[in-house]
């Protein structure tokens, strides 16, 4: 999770507290206008393992990689209110990958979807349909063009374009902004799995069962000795074959990939599924296969095998998150060498946001949830609020062109690092990266909301 979720959800339990009092109308608060209701997933601990190509082949991140990264991260690309509500790419595809809790009302039929073309968040876009679509994941997508569920963007480059003004009202963006959330998308990698090996094929790590499955797979339909289920999901392609098909399920749909989509539920393009047994089911009656009970368990196994992954959540806790802004904030060397005021002014802002945001997992003596450490608690929060005044200073000097004072408030910001870093490592007990005392807080918070009701 990103420290950004940390953060919002207290503003969420706000808003619905809020509502509560207000006849259940959507409510202004400082994170923007957000019907009540809505869940972001922000209470989630663990969060979606993301992995990069580039550091998987044994080499590092670019400097576009970390731009790019920044920029998923970042509010300020999108517009009116998704700014305002604090959210960014990364609320929907958490950590590169997708956000199945993810729920607005008005604009989710099920959680994990969203109504792209909606008047809430771009009233241009809005088709006056509430046709909310199953949020994607992100892993892989390099190989899994064309992009949206009925393959209208042949190029991630439209597809990201595409989300950010027509979706989110955002400003159209720069070429630099696209080149680098372009190559951040490309650089998210599949999960390692070891049940496929080469040409998608089942190794010895998969079970009999998910074996038994891949021949029922691979079988042609009964009333059609052309199709079968790897004639689209193919396996030597990263099971799809870039082609648009209609299922009966509203329009022509492309088909979506089974690489680690054990992790990408809801199912189908709308989500009307929460398993593979409701997908299978829903084929087997569409093709007419007369599939036998054994034939559907297999074909089950199969699925879980091929969608498998090796750790598919990484707890998150100080470390992540310091190494996550380390990550960011690299992105000033190059950007101040090339007195790039545009990547300055977005690197600023949102590193400053991502050190405030660390600041809330330290809650103060007003939280009678949390026991103990309240000195460490207050000296954590206050750390990390003075790293957001040196990165103001670097935007006041850049701002005058003063590039000289924005170097040393630099040189002032990496000095700063090393206490900041060891005071909120050792306040981390007291802190809701503390499984018991995330619970224990967010347990508080919606006490709050149930009193109000």
């Amino acid at each position: 999770m990103s420290s950004r979720a940390i953060a919002c959800v207290a503003s969420v339990a706000l808003i619905a507290l809020a509502a509560a009092r207000a006849d259940a109308r959507p409510i202004l608060t400082q994170e923007g206008v957000l019907p009540p209701g809505t869940d972001l997933n922000a209470e989630q601990l663990d969060q979606p393992t993301e992995l990069f190509y580039s550091e998987l082949a044994g080499g590092k991140r670019s400097y576009l990689l970390n731009l790019g990264d920044l920029l998923f991260s970042s509010p300020r690309i999108l517009g009116g209110l998704a700014r305002q509500a604090g959210m960014s790419c990364g609320t929907c595809h958490q950590q590169g990958h997708n956000n199945p809790k993810l729920f607005i009302p008005g604009l989710s039929a099920e959680p994990g979807t969203f109504d792209t073309s909606n008047a809430v968040f771009n009233a241009r876009a809005d088709n006056g349909v509430l046709d909310p679509v199953r949020i994607p994941s992100l892993r892989g997508a390099k190989y899994l063009a064309p992009y949206t569920h009925d393959g209208r963007f042949p190029s991630l480059r439209e597809f990201i374009r595409n989300a950010i003004v027509n979706e989110f009202a955002g400003p159209e963006p720069s070429a630099q902004v696209l080149d680098a959330l372009e190559a951040y998308v490309k650089e998210i990698a599949f999960l390692p799995n070891s049940k496929l090996g080469p040409g998608g094929r089942l190794t010895k790590e998969a079970s009999a069962a998910a074996r038994r499955g891949e021949a029922v797979f691979n079988r042609p339909f009964p009333h059609d000795a052309a199709l079968s289920c790897a004639s689209c999901h193919r396996p030597d392609a990263s099971f799809i074959d870039h082609q648009l098909h209609d299922v009966g399920t509203g329009g022509w749909i492309k088909t979506p990939t089974l690489v680690n989509a054990n992790f990408n539920a809801p199912y189908f393009h709308d989500g009307r599924f929460d398993s593979y047994s409701g997908v299978v089911d829903y084929f087997d009656r569409y093709f007419a296969l007369d599939f036998s009970a054994q034939d559907r368990a297999d074909l089950i196994a199969y699925l879980q095998a091929v969608g498998d992954g090796e750790q598919p959540v990484t707890r998150n806790s100080v470390e992540a998150e310091l190494d996550e802004i380390a990550q960011f904030v690299s992105v000033l060397d190059t950007a101040l060498a090339e007195r790039n005021k545009e990547v300055i002014a977005l690197t600023v802002d949102q590193v400053a946001n991502e050190w405030r945001e660390l600041a809330e997992a330290f809650p103060g003596g007003s939280d009678t949830s949390i026991r103990g450490g309240l000195a460490e608690r207050r000296r954590a929060s206050g750390a990390a609020k003075e790293m957001v005044l040196t990165l103001r200073r670097i935007a006041m000097a850049t701002s005058a062109d003063d590039f000289a004072g924005a170097r040393a408030a630099y040189t002032d910001y990496h000095a700063q690092l090393a206490a900041v870093s060891a005071k909120l490592k050792v306040a981390e007990a007291w802190s809701l990266f503390n499984p018991a005392v995330r619970e224990a807080h967010f347990a508080a918070l919606n006490q709050l909301v149930k009193l109000a009701k």
